[in-house]
C-alpha cells in the first residue's frame, strides 16, 4: 500500500544491522563511508577546476 519500505520495516532493518555489526563496528563503517564520500566530492570538484583551467588555457586569443 505505501511501498516496499514502511517506517516499521526500516526500524526492523536497523535493529538487525545493529545486532549483526554492533555499535562500535557500525560507527567505524559510518566514518569510513563519510570519508569516502568526502574524498569523492573533493576529487570531482578538483576535476572540474582542472577542466575549467584547461578550457581557459586552450581558448585562442582573437585580436
Amino acid at each position: 500500500m505505501y511501498g516496499a519500505f514502511q517506517p516499521t520495516h526500516l526500524i526492523l532493518i536497523l535493529i538487525v544491522v545493529l545486532i549483526i555489526f554492533g555499535p562500535g563496528k557500525l560507527k567505524g563503517i559510518g566514518k569510513s563511508l563519510g570519508e569516502g564520500l568526502h574524498d569523492f566530492k573533493k576529487a570531482v570538484n578538483n576535476d572540474d577546476e582542472k577542466v575549467e583551467k584547461i578550457e581557459i588555457e586552450s581558448k585562442p586569443e582573437t585580436k
